[in-house]
């Protein structure tokens, strides 16, 4: 059997190798051809050129490539046509991937996977309809996907969120993590401001203002600060007047086990909205929200929106027990009272967040091998 995959982000890198091993483990014949990056060249896949050119965001990153960029999903389009393999699966990055996916449809009957659904929970739900007749199933992460997929007329199966395979830290790794940065009993705040360099300069004064005024209230709290390896110079630079100095970790000089223990350590985090909520549950950990963006990119995007949340945890458990502080709500005068309110009362959160787990697969198989056990089954 031949598969040929595409993937364009690192996070597709991680979801094509796990989906490859299971291919591996339920198809040992499988010959792997396509797009990817190193997880994916280590499960066995030839690269037909780096997966790093098709990693670009931004209309103003985007428009010097364009041309290059389609030449590109031609030359990939014509691999698919040549190979004829059993199956074409694309993984996220829709912008490259559809327009590949709906060429080799134009053109031949070579069956089209994609990993990931598109958001159309959270906005244009139209794009669900824009894949009728481009592609023949879609692998959803998360739960409530595939009636939207299915409504729409795609065919969808839900194979897991990743974050359930994902290793978590032990009791004991947590109470090592306190130890080793004398962090005793105190309860401790997890500080999660992003991972960009606008997020990090946005949410930085917020976040400062926001453990001040915990601190004023509860003087026994310390406050720890995983830095992204991307902006830990800038970290270490707009921390360096707080009124609360945080416990930094650069996350690029620690390694994942410890910054797992300090996700299990924390009593509670205020974290930039993301997939971080789900680590969080993953860890047990209770959660506030916190988002501070470009205000005519806030009044556009909640102009958009068609859900009433932005926090995974408060999709998957169908809850609203995670606070969220987004655009103009994003004040330590409204942020420190939700974290200090829940810092006592976290029950109800704990609970939302053992749902989410389980509603993501926890404790099924690994979703790399339900990923591939669902492209198996409809080939």
């Amino acid at each position: 059997m031949r598969v040929f995959l595409i993937a364009g982000e690192p996070s597709g890198d991680a979801l094509g190798q796990a989906l490859m091993a299971g291919l591996k483990q339920l198809a040992p014949e499988v010959r792997f051809s396509g797009i990817g990056g190193p997880l994916m060249t280590a499960e066995g896949l030839q690269s037909q050129f780096p997966m790093s050119e098709l990693s670009v965001m931004g209309i103003a990153e985007v428009l010097p490539k364009y041309f290059h960029l389609k030449r590109r999903i031609r030359e990939t389009a014509d691999a698919i046509l040549s190979q004829k393999p059993d199956v074409v699966i694309t993984i996220d990055s829709p912008d490259f991937c559809l327009r590949v996916a709906r060429l080799v449809k134009e053109a031949s009957n070579i069956r089209t996977v994609h990993y990931v659904a598109p958001t159309i929970w959270a906005w244009r739900p139209g794009r669900a309809k824009k894949m009728v007749g481009v592609i023949d199933q879609v692998l959803a992460l998360f739960p409530f996907e595939p009636p939207l997929m299915q409504a729409a007329g795609v065919d969808c199966d839900f194979v897991g969120h990743p974050v359930v395979a994902q290793p978590v830290a032990t009791d004991q790794n947590a109470q090592d993590f306190r130890q080793a940065h004398d962090l005793t009993d105190a309860p401790l705040v997890l500080l999660l401001p992003g991972s960009r360099v606008g997020e990090v300069t946005r949410m930085a004064p917020v976040l400062a203002d926001t453990a001040a005024r915990m601190a004023a209230a509860r003087p026994d709290l310390r406050f720890v600060l995983p830095a992204a390896q991307a902006v830990s110079d800038l970290v270490r630079d707009l921390t360096q007047n707080w009124p609360v100095k945080p416990l930094i970790l650069d996350t690029g000089a620690t390694d994942a086990a410890t910054k797992r223990a300090a996700f299990a350590a924390a009593d509670i985090a205020i974290a930039a909205s993301g997939t971080v909520s789900l680590e969080l549950a993953a860890a047990r950990t209770p959660m506030v929200i916190a988002y501070r963006m470009n205000p005519l990119s806030f009044a556009l995007i909640k102009r958009m929106a068609i859900t009433d949340t932005v926090t995974l945890v408060n999709h998957v458990a169908d809850s609203r027990t995670v606070p969220e502080f987004l655009g103009p709500d994003c004040t330590a005068d409204q942020i420190a009272p939700a974290a200090l309110s829940l810092l006592d009362a976290p029950e109800a959160q704990e609970e939302a967040m053992a749902l989410t787990m389980q509603r993501l697969g926890q404790g099924e198989d690994p979703p790399g091998l339900r990923a591939a056990r669902a492209v198996l089954d409809k080939l």
